[in-house]
């Protein structure tokens, strides 16, 4: 326990699933926290949680696509709590699937904005907080769809979520004489809202089951643990990294 006191924390996408989940166990490994998401009443009740369990969090409700929020949110824990020392950049959409020529350029776009840009933007704020404070621990929430395993009709999707990689190995590269580590973390199916549009049908579940050498999905809190080693010391050497918590769906093919 313990394992991030005295440590600040941003987590953005943080009103449900991976994201939520991760919050609640930063807090109870001692962070103070900053948590980001567009449903300002979640956060709400997500702070309230925290604080009657002994933590410490604030909420900021916004759009990560948004750089005057990448620039509030860490403007917000500076001036409430002293700095940044982590960021959990884990918020994302699946965007609009479909084949190829039925994407628009707005619909690519959006889907591009949303996780990948966004990225840009966080790190862009969130890097030199973690400078001024010695160094620090960047996180982004990346998928194995684009990286190990191609999946049909969500081109942007995969896009921005393998250009996230690239993003990491170069912000890795860049900062790791600062102090600041950086790396993606690559979730197999989850179930969480996002996880169960995939998921919707007994048929559905258990064909993405199937998927996955373990034969089930995750809970958002295995998933919360995998963030949780790469935002504390435990992952001291760990940098540049995309690391797979997918329940064996790379390598699966029974």
């Amino acid at each position: 326990m313990n394992s991030l006191s005295k440590k600040i924390a941003i987590v953005t996408g943080a009103s449900s699933g991976i994201g939520r989940a991760t919050a609640k166990l930063f807090a109870k490994e001692g962070a103070t926290l900053v948590v980001a998401a567009r449903r300002g009443a979640e956060l709400n009740i997500l702070v309230k949680e925290v604080v009657s369990e002994g933590g410490k969090a604030i909420a900021m409700p916004g759009d990560v696509k948004d750089e005057d929020f990448a620039r509030g949110l860490v403007d917000l824990a500076k001036t409430e709590f002293g700095g940044v020392d982590i960021a959990f950049n884990n918020a994302g959409i699946i965007g609009e699937g479909g084949p190829i020529s039925s994407v628009s350029l707005e619909q690519w776009e959006d889907t591009i904005r949303n996780n990948l840009t966004s990225a840009f933007l966080a790190a862009k704020y969130q890097v030199p907080a973690m400078i001024e404070r010695g160094g620090g621990s960047l996180i982004f929430t990346s998928t194995f769809v684009g990286y190990t395993v191609g999946l049909p009709e969500m081109a942007a999707y995969s896009a921005s979520k393998s250009g996230l990689i690239g993003l990491t190995q170069s912000l890795a590269a860049e900062l790791g004489s600062c102090g600041v580590r950086v790396n993606s973390l690559l979730p197999g199916g989850t179930d969480t809202p996002m996880g169960r549009s995939f998921a919707s049908t007994p048929e559905s579940l258990a064909f993405v089951q199937g998927l996955h050498s373990l034969k089930r999905m995750a809970l958002p809190e295995e998933i919360a643990r995998s963030a949780l080693y790469l935002a504390s010391d435990a992952s001291s050497f760990t940098t540049g990294t995309a690391l797979l918590a997918d329940g064996g769906v790379s390598i699966n093919r029974t």
